[in-house]
C-alpha cells in the first residue's frame, strides 16, 4: 500500500467542500475489528481528502490506530488531517501533537484502586467460557474493560460477541459499576466486540469536538460549519452514540466498512 502523496493534498481551506470535514470511528467503520484497513479504504479515503477534510476518531490508544491505519509503517498523521485518539484526549492536527489530557489526573489514585479492584474481583468471579489476558487496559484517557481479556484472538472475539448478545455479560457489570460508582461522574460505554471503556463524563467522542471548534477562519470564526461523523456503534449505549447524536454533528449510522464505502461514494459522488 503506497503512502499518500501529502504534497498533492490540498490545504484545509482549498477543498472542494468547504467548511467541511468527515471523522470516522475505527472498528468496524474504517476495518473490521482489529484488522488492517483495506487497499480499497485506503484509497476512497485519499480520494475523500481531496474534496473534504478527514480525520479518525477512536476509544483506542495511538498505537492501536496507527497499527491498523498506518499499513506498511505509514505514519498515520500523514493520512488524515486530524487524528484523534482516546475520543481525542491524544490528538493530532497535520501532524501536530495538540495538548492532551489524563483519566488518572481526573479520577484520581484515590478513587482509580478500588474501581480496578471491584472489576478484577468481579471478572476473576465471573462464569464465561474463556478468559485470556489484560482484562483492565489503562489508557492515557480512559480505562477499557474486557471480561474475557485483550489477548483474546480474532475467532475468541467473535464466539465471545455472540455469547455476549444472550448473556449480556458487558450490560450486566456495566449497569452494576454505574450505580456503585456513580459519585466519580463517570460514563460507561460499550463498544466493539468484548469491552467497554469508562471516562469521565463528557469525555465521549464528542472531546474531539473541542479540537475541531477550534480550527478559526481568516476572520476568527468556527471554520468548521458542517461536521460530518460515521459510525457503527450509534444505538442508545454504543460509543458512538454521543457524537452521533450531538447536535454539532450531521451522523451516519454505517453497518460495517463496506456501508462506510458505500455513503461516502453517495454523498461525495465519487
Amino acid at each position: 500500500m503506497a503512502q499518500t502523496d501529502t504534497a498533492t493534498v490540498p490545504p484545509l481551506q482549498e477543498r472542494e467542500f468547504k467548511n467541511t470535514i468527515c471523522l470516522f470511528d475505527v472498528d468496524d467503520t474504517l476495518t473490521r475489528p482489529r484488522k488492517l484497513v483495506t487497499p480499497e479504504m485506503f484509497a476512497l479515503l485519499a480520494a475523500l481528502r481531496r474534496k473534504v477534510v478527514i480525520g479518525f476518531v477512536g476509544g483506542s490508544d495511538f498505537s492501536k490506530q496507527q497499527e491498523q491505519l498506518g499499513v506498511g509503517g505509514v505514519n498515520v498523521t500523514t493520512l488524515f488531517d486530524f487524528c484523534f485518539s482516546e475520543n481525542g484526549l491524544t490528538a493530532y492536527r497535520l501532524g501536530e501533537k495538540l495538548p492532551s489530557n489524563s483519566f488518572i489526573q481526573y479520577v484520581g489514585e484515590d478513587n482509580y484502586k478500588p474501581l480496578a479492584n471491584f472489576i478484577l474481583h468481579y471478572i476473576a468471579d465471573l462464569d464465561i467460557p474463556v478468559k485470556r489476558g489484560t482484562f483492565i487496559e489503562f489508557r492515557n484517557g480512559m480505562i477499557n474493560v474486557s471480561p474475557i481479556g485483550r489477548n483474546a484472538t480474532v475467532q475468541e472475539r467473535n464466539d465471545f460477541e455472540a455469547y455476549d448478545k444472550i448473556h449480556k455479560v458487558r450490560e450486566k457489570l456495566v449497569a452494576i459499576l454505574r450505580e456503585k460508582f456513580a459519585h466519580l461522574g463517570l460514563t460507561f460505554s460499550i463498544g466493539g466486540q468484548i469491552s467497554f471503556d469508562v471516562f469521565p463524563t463528557g469525555w465521549d467522542k464528542t472531546y474531539c469536538l473541542r479540537h475541531v471548534e477550534a480550527e478559526k477562519d481568516a476572520n476568527g470564526e468556527q471554520y468548521f460549519t458542517k461536521i460530518h461523523f460515521f459510525g457503527d456503534k450509534t444505538h442508545h449505549g454504543g460509543n458512538d452514540y454521543e457524537i452521533f447524536t450531538d447536535s454539532r454533528t450531521v451522523g451516519h449510522s454505517v453497518k460495517n466498512p463496506d456501508d462506510t464505502m458505500a455513503q461516502i461514494k453517495e454523498l461525495f459522488n465519487l
